[in-house]
C-alpha cells in the first residue's frame, strides 16, 4: 500500500511538470506565429494580434493556476528568441505573466464558465479578460521601453495602445477558439449529416470569400460579417469563433503586407483599421453566439419542464404515482 501511495505521489509532480512544459511550448509556438506578422509603430515593433496572451488565459481557465510557471517559461523563451537576456526583460516577463493570471482571478471571481453558454460569460471575457487584465502587460512593456531609452517618452501612449490592443485581440480571438476546441474534444458528439453538409458548405464559402475580401483593393471586409452571423446562428460559438479566427488571420496578413484595403496607409492607420475590424468581428461572434446558446438552453429547459408536467398529469389522471425521473446530466443541469 505504501508503495502504491509513493508511486501516486511521484506521478503528480511528473504530470504537473509535463503540463507546465506543454503550456510553455504552446505559448512559445503562439509567440513565434505572432511575430511572423508585425508592424513598426513609432520605432517599436508591435504585433496586431498577440496569440500567446490568449493561449495563457485559456490554459489557466482549463488547467488552473498551477500552470503559471509554464506561461513564464514560454514568455522567457519568446523574449530570448528575439533579443539577448537583459535585466529589463524580467519586467516584461512579469507583465506578460501577471496579465493572464489577473484575468484568471477576475473571471473566476464572477463565476465564469468555459463553455461560454451565457451572455454574462461573454461580457466577462471581453471586459475583464481582454480589456482590463491586458492593461498590465501593455503598461509594463511600454514603460520598460521608455525607462531603458529604447522609446521616447512622447511615444509611450501610441506604443502602449498598440501593445494593449494586440494583447486584447489575442484574448478575444484565441481564448474562445481554444475553449471551443477543448469543449468539442471533450464532448465528442455525433452531428446530424445535414449539419455536416452545412458546415462543409460554410467552410468552403469562407475559404473563398474571406481571402478575397481581405486582399481586394476595394474595401470588402464587411462581407465577413454575414458569414460570422451564419456560423453563430447555426453552430453557435464553435462556428462563429473559428470563422472569426480565420478572418482575423487573413486580415492581419493583408495588413502586414499592406495589401488590399490596407494599401497606402501609414502603420498607425493600419493598426487602427485592423484592430477596429478584428475587435468588432470578435465581439459580434462572441456575444451573438452567447445569446443564441443561452436562448437554446432556456428553450430546452422549458421543453423538458413541459414534458415532465405532461407525464405527471398523465399519471395523476390514471390514478398512478408518478415515477421519479433519472438524474439530469451535465447539459440538462446547465
Amino acid at each position: 500500500m505504501a508503495a502504491v501511495v509513493g508511486i501516486a505521489d511521484l506521478r503528480r509532480p511528473a504530470g504537473l511538470a509535463l503540463q507546465t512544459l506543454a503550456v510553455a511550448a504552446g505559448y512559445y509556438a503562439a509567440g513565434r506565429l505572432g511575430l511572423m506578422r508585425r508592424l513598426v509603430v513609432d520605432g517599436a515593433v508591435v504585433t496586431p494580434i498577440w496569440p500567446p496572451t490568449g493561449v495563457a488565459v485559456a490554459c489557466l481557465l482549463l488547467f488552473g493556476l498551477r500552470v503559471w510557471p509554464g506561461i513564464a517559461l514560454g514568455a522567457l523563451l519568446v523574449v530570448m528568441s528575439i533579443t539577448s537576456p537583459q535585466p529589463a526583460v524580467i519586467g516584461t516577463l512579469v507583465g506578460n505573466t501577471a496579465a493572464p493570471v489577473c484575468a484568471y482571478y477576475m473571471l473566476r471571481k464572477v463565476g465564469f464558465r468555459t463553455d461560454l453558454a451565457r451572455l454574462r460569460d461573454g461580457f466577462a471575457l471581453v471586459f475583464l479578460g481582454a480589456l482590463t487584465a491586458t492593461l498590465i502587460s501593455a503598461t509594463a512593456g511600454a514603460g520598460l521601453l521608455v525607462l531603458t531609452g529604447k522609446l521616447a517618452p512622447h511615444g509611450f501612449w501610441l506604443v502602449w495602445s498598440a501593445w494593449w490592443a494586440g494583447d486584447a485581440m489575442g484574448v478575444l480571438i484565441v481564448t474562445p477558439a481554444l475553449l471551443v476546441l477543448f469543449g468539442l474534444y471533450g464532448a465528442r458528439r455525433t452531428a446530424h449529416p445535414r449539419r455536416w453538409k452545412e458546415a462543409v458548405g460554410l467552410t468552403l464559402i469562407a475559404c473563398g470569400l474571406v481571402p478575397f475580401a481581405a486582399q481586394s483593393s476595394v474595401s470588402l471586409l464587411f462581407l465577413v460579417y454575414p458569414l460570422v452571423i451564419w456560423a453563430a446562428l447555426r453552430f453557435q460559438l464553435a462556428g462563429s469563433m473559428l470563422c472569426a479566427l480565420f478572418a482575423s488571420v487573413m486580415a492581419t496578413i493583408a495588413a502586414t503586407d499592406q495589401a488590399g484595403p490596407f494599401a497606402g496607409l501609414s502603420p498607425i492607420e493600419i493598426m487602427i483599421k485592423l484592430q477596429a475590424f478584428n475587435g468588432a468581428m470578435a465581439l459580434t461572434a462572441l456575444l451573438l453566439s452567447a445569446v443564441i446558446t443561452e436562448q437554446l438552453n432556456t428553450r430546452r429547459s422549458v421543453e423538458r419542464a413541459c414534458q415532465e408536467l405532461v407525464e405527471v398529469l398523465e399519471h395523476l389522471t390514471a390514478g398512478d404515482t408518478p415515477q421519479p425521473r433519472p438524474p439530469l446530466d451535465a447539459d440538462d443541469r446547465r
